[in-house]
């Protein structure tokens, strides 16, 4: 036991290894310290040794570098051509400004010159219209037997096609809407030229003066709709596109063709108008409007649908 008092304590030291006063970290301090210096010289000997024009232009790649990247073309960068292919010359003194750029040169348009040229144009493309359809007549035997039936004019809404009745030739059996063979026929070859040109259409059913009305209240009005719109099938049998019909309307005697003799039968009557952009935009913007193509005829409904019946006799559908 006494022994193990005695027994000697032994404190052992590390001793920790250095490279002196605050070890090797100075070593990276210096180091970044030269690498600094050598990036600002490098930055000195590059200003030192390019051009004006050249800085000019690296500037204004950096103020606009998307603008100049798509716009400056092959090329582009080049210390022989800054910017090539896009900006102005940064070389110059005065630089290169485009006439379009100069401040004092401002481009007009004659919007009323060019609106007059696009109605010139579409006129002429339904004159044209009527031709063809007038040659049509002509070459086709069975057209050409109904040609004093065919009225075409030029009127300020459009191209207007009429396909009146004679006394003993009517487009529509005796109070029907259902089509003659012949009308049909006329209908089938309007409607396929009609596709010649994008502009759209709109029908209207008509008859005469005469009242007619049935026991079930069917009178003058649902039978022109009805005609009017058993015209549009047969336009469309013909090869017209659907879409080109904007409207389809029954007007029965609210407007005669013949105002002197409303029981005229001219006044039973199919007419189908070719309408120029102006009238298609009226049409889109007021669905008021009477009919495209008797506008100057509106003013007269009133004392047309007003006139009186014929005297003598029951009245009787022609």
């Amino acid at each position: 036991m006494a022994e193990e008092g005695l027994r000697p304590i032994i404190v052992k030291r590390v001793k920790k290894g250095g490279g002196g006063h605050h070890g090797g970290a100075w070593k990276i301090a210096y180091a970044d310290f030269v690498t600094a210096m050598m990036a600002f010289f490098l930055l000195m000997w590059l200003l030192g040794s390019t051009t004006k024009g050249d800085l000019n232009g690296i500037s204004e790649y950096f103020k606009t570098p998307l603008k100049v990247a798509m716009s400056g073309g092959s090329g582009s960068g080049d210390s022989s051509s800054i910017i090539k292919g896009g900006g102005k010359d940064l070389t110059r003194s005065d630089g290169q400004v485009k006439a379009s750029d100069d401040p004092q040169v401002k481009k007009t348009y004659n919007l009323t010159a060019a609106k007059a040229a696009l109605e010139a144009e579409e006129n002429q493309r339904l004159k044209n219209l009527k031709e063809r359809i007038e040659n049509k007549i002509e070459a086709n035997p069975l057209l050409k037997k109904y040609k004093e039936q065919l009225l075409l004019d030029i009127t300020s809404e459009g191209l207007r096609i009429q396909i009146v009745d004679e006394q003993n030739r009517p487009m529509f059996a005796l109070a029907k809407a259902d089509l003659q063979p012949y009308t049909k026929e006329i209908l089938h070859e309007i409607g396929f030229v009609l596709n010649d040109v994008p502009n759209r259409i709109t029908l209207s059913g008509h008859t005469d003066s005469t009242p007619y009305m049935s026991d079930a209240g069917y009178s003058n009005w649902e039978l022109s709709a009805d005609r009017a719109n058993a015209s549009r099938r047969a336009l469309i049998a013909g090869g017209m596109q659907d879409a080109k019909v904007l409207r389809v309307v029954g007007l029965a005697s609210a407007i005669n063709l013949d105002k002197a003799d409303p029981f005229n039968p001219i006044n039973r009557r199919i007419s189908i108008v070719v309408m120029n952009r102006r009238a298609e935009d009226n049409v889109l913007r007021d669905g008021r409007k009477i009919e495209v193509g008797d506008v100057d005829e509106a003013a007269e409904v009133g004392a047309a649908a007003a006139a009186p019946a014929k005297p003598g006799g029951p009245p009787v559908r022609k």
